[in-house]
C-alpha cells in the first residue's frame, strides 16, 4: 500500500472571514474546531502515514493552549508557515518523512470532504503522479475592471480547482525546488511549469473552502449531509466534542 502525507495549511491571515475572535480554520463549527473536522478524514485513513498542520507564527501560543491535547494525541506534526503560502507548504515538505510516497495538500479550511473523493484523488494521483479535486465552472464568468464588465469569459473548459492536490513525493519536491519568486495560488501550478501532466477528479460543490461567515453556514449544513465516519470499538475518535474544541 501506498504511503501518503498529508498537509493542511492553516496560516493565512483570514482577511475575509472578518472576526476579531478567530481565523476560519480555528473556528468552531458543529462543536468542533474547523481544522479538525479537515484533520479527522485523513487520520481515519490506513494509508495516511503523517499528518502535517501548518499555522502562523503569530498563531502559535494561542493555537498551543487550544489543541496541544489534541495534537499529541492523534499525533499531528505542527509547523510554522513563511510569509507566502508555498513558503508554507515548503516548511511542511522540509519534515515529511523519508518513506512516504505521496503528498497531498488540503485547505485546512474545507472541511466538508468526504472519503470517497479522497479515494479518488488518491488512486487517480498513483496512477499518474499528480491529480487534484475540481469542479466544472457552472455560471457566467465575467471579467470586470473598476467596475465595469469588460468581457464575457467562455466556459468551457474551465474548471475551478480544489483540495485535495495530491502528487508523487519527488514530483512535488521538484516543483517547490523550482518555485523561483513567481507566485502560485496552488500546488498543481507548481507542478504545471514543470511541464508534467495534473488530472482532474470531479469533486462537489459541497467540498466548499471556508472563506466568509456564510461559507461556515453552509458547511454546517454541507457536513450533515456527508456519510459518517466508521465507529472504532463503539466510540468515534472525535465524540467528545468539549475535548475538541
Amino acid at each position: 500500500m501506498p504511503k501518503f502525507a498529508v498537509i493542511l495549511p492553516a496560516a493565512g491571515q483570514s482577511s475575509r472571514f472578518h472576526d476579531k475572535h478567530y481565523k476560519k480554520p480555528f473556528i468552531p463549527l458543529e462543536n468542533k474546531a474547523v481544522w479538525l473536522h479537515s484533520a479527522e478524514k485523513f487520520l481515519n485513513r490506513d494509508d495516511v502515514k503523517q499528518v502535517i498542520l501548518v499555522i502562523s507564527p503569530e498563531d502559535r501560543e494561542e493555537f498551543d493552549s487550544k489543541f496541544a491535547a489534541n495534537v499529541m494525541i492523534l499525533g499531528i506534526e505542527v509547523v510554522e508557515g513563511g510569509k507566502e503560502r508555498s513558503d508554507s507548504i515548503a516548511n511542511a515538505l522540509a519534515k515529511v518523512k523519508d518513506d512516504i510516497d505521496y503528498i497531498a495538500v488540503h485547505d485546512a479550511a474545507r472541511p466538508c470532504i468526504a472519503n470517497e473523493w479522497i479515494d479518488n484523488v488518491f488512486a487517480a494521483a498513483e496512477k499518474s503522479g499528480a491529480a487534484i479535486l475540481a469542479i466544472p465552472i457552472a455560471g457566467t464568468i465575467k471579467r470586470v475592471a473598476n467596475g465595469n464588465i469588460e468581457e464575457t469569459v467562455p466556459r468551457a473548459n474551465l474548471w475551478e480547482a480544489q483540495t485535495p492536490q495530491v502528487f508523487e513525493r519527488k514530483l512535488l519536491l521538484d516543483a517547490y525546488a523550482k518555485r523561483g519568486e513567481s507566485p502560485a495560488t496552488d500546488d498543481a501550478e507548481l507542478v504545471e511549469r514543470l511541464g508534467k501532466p495534473v488530472t482532474i477528479v470531479e469533486g462537489s460543490p459541497v467540498n466548499l473552502k471556508i472563506t466568509t461567515k456564510e461559507d461556515l453556514r453552509l458547511a454546517a449544513h454541507a457536513l450533515k449531509a456527508l456519510p459518517k465516519p466508521k465507529v472504532l470499538g463503539g466510540l468515534h475518535p472525535f465524540e467528545n466534542d468539549d475535548m475538541w474544541r
